[in-house]
């Protein structure tokens, strides 16, 4: 039946422990909001660069066009003289009748400026790259960046101006500012850029609420779940959903009613073995002591009726600690609380057990002190009860130090008695679980692992504490708070 109990409690120790907030959240976070945000970040630089380049081109191919077109009608002007050639060119650019939006320039073989239709004087040098370009190499050429003069983004087109027999002569340029285009674009952009935030805000709400329908029902689980990990086994979980968050709450709710059932028939079964070697053994000690009252029993007969008598009596603090520890699982433990004496209670538990521990070679030592220690509301029998296990553990698994040191004092509002033994002490690994029921961890001395268990329970029945560590300089130290004040 334990060993049923022990891997039923073993298989949730086991179970994936639930960071809320570092875990599902984050995760999701990382996986799915980032895809998310790295996705609209790539769809809005693809956006803008479709978008630029759409503008870019139609402007870029107008002005080649147009270009291309005025370039072909000047070319029966080259034969003419260079004064009506100039005179021709000057007219043109006159009467050009996109001058309000679209500057024409003619430019000789220098690059220098002969005419604009902007009014630009005779003999500026824009220097881009694109006049350059077609005067080398007889091409149209395109630039688009900042005007060396103005600092004005601008597309410009140049196209060469050739002879007959291919020489180029000169250049004829259109150029556009680009502010409005731009403005264009980045008007585009914002509204895209505050649609897509609207997509992502909407995409995060809705992921919310999902997460927040799988979350605060995990965070539900997890709360009872805890709650049955502490004892209070049989609480069942409300089941929400037919997906897997319900089956996980159907398989925890099945998980509790086992351990809880499992529970009930260990505690019964306790009881009742309790209750049963209760009789024989004390129809055991009490034909011992009569048999010791005998005449005629020699020392070795005697040796081992008190051999007999003193595993009785262990055998019967056993059953006590088993029946105490049965009585605390069914809310049967119950303590009996007044105002009392609780250094009077300790000192004589001290001063009883004291003379049993001398026969056994140990020294317990009582540090006396002259504070005053107030009486608290107590039930001293429980406490006594407390303090014998405590002294008789410190003798049990620190005996080999042959020294056990108590003290009780007044430390702010709290009575703190202290016990302290000079032996191995606990392994750390150990001290989280000493005060569990059954636990035994790697000592090798007798008992039930109740012991500190039942005396957690009476010190948190007095709305007091009980702390085991190890002291410095070896050995175990046992530190019990009681409150002065009335709870």
């Amino acid at each position: 039946m334990q060993t049923m109990i022990e891997r039923l409690k073993g298989l949730w120790a086991r179970r994936p422990r639930l960071k809320l907030s570092s875990g599902i959240q984050r995760r999701w976070i990382i996986n799915n909001l980032s895809l998310l945000l790295l996705s609209i970040f790539l769809f809005f630089c693809a956006f803008v660069a479709a978008l630029v380049g759409y503008y870019y081109a139609n402007i870029q191919s107008g002005l080649e066009a147009k270009a291309k077109a005025t370039s072909d009608f000047f070319e029966s002007y080259i034969s003419l003289s260079y004064n009506d050639y100039y005179r021709s060119v000057y007219q043109y650019a006159q009467n050009f009748e996109e001058k309000n939006t679209l500057e024409m320039q003619f430019l000789n073989r220098s690059g220098t400026i002969v005419v604009s239709s902007f009014g630009l004087p005779a003999g500026l040098s824009p220097g881009t790259s694109d006049i350059t370009a077609a005067l080398d190499s007889g091409k149209m050429d395109v630039f688009i960046g900042r005007d060396p003069g103005t600092r004005e983004r601008i597309i410009a087109v140049s196209s060469p101006l050739l002879y007959s027999n291919g020489e180029v002569i000169g250049v004829l340029r259109f150029v556009s500012s680009l502010k409005i285009v731009d403005r264009q674009i980045l008007l585009g952009c914002l509204m895209a850029l505050i649609m897509w935030i609207v997509i992502l805000v909407i995409v995060s709400y809705n992921s919310r609420y999902f997460l927040r329908s799988i979350v605060e029902p995990v965070r539900e689980i997890s709360a009872t779940a805890k709650r049955i990990a502490s004892g209070s086994y049989g609480v069942q979980i409300q089941k929400k959903f037919d997906d897997e968050i319900g089956e996980l709450a159907d398989t925890i709710n099945e998980m509790s009613i086992q351990i809880g059932q499992a529970e009930r028939m260990q505690t019964e079964f306790i009881s009742s073995v309790s209750h049963e070697l209760r009789t024989p053994l004390t129809a055991i000690a009490g034909w011992g002591e009569t048999l010791l009252t005998g005449d005629g029993l020699d020392e070795e007969t005697r040796r081992g009726i008190r051999t007999i008598l003193g595993e009785a009596n262990r055998l019967t603090n056993l059953v006590e600690e088993l029946l105490e520890f049965t009585r605390m699982q069914d809310g049967r433990f119950k303590i009996q609380v007044q105002m009392d004496d609780i250094r009077a209670a300790f000192e004589e538990t001290v001063f009883v057990y004291g003379s049993r521990l001398r026969q056994e070679g140990i020294q317990l030592d009582y540090l006396d002190n002259d504070d005053e220690i107030p009486e608290i509301m107590c039930d001293a029998e429980r406490m006594k009860q407390v303090f014998l296990n405590l002294l008789d553990n410190a003798a049990k698994h620190g005996g080999e130090g042959k020294r056990i040191v108590t003290s009780l004092g007044q430390e702010g509002s709290e009575v703190v008695i202290r016990i302290r033994d000079f032996g191995p002490g606990i392994p750390e690994d150990e001290l989280p679980h000493v005060k569990k029921k059954f636990y035994k961890g790697s000592s090798k001395a007798r008992g039930s692992g109740i012991g500190l268990a039942v005396c957690d329970e009476i010190v948190t029945m007095h709305n007091g504490s009980l702390t085991l560590e190890n002291a410095e300089g070896g050995g175990t130290l046992v530190t019990i708070r009681l409150p002065v004040e009335e709870a």
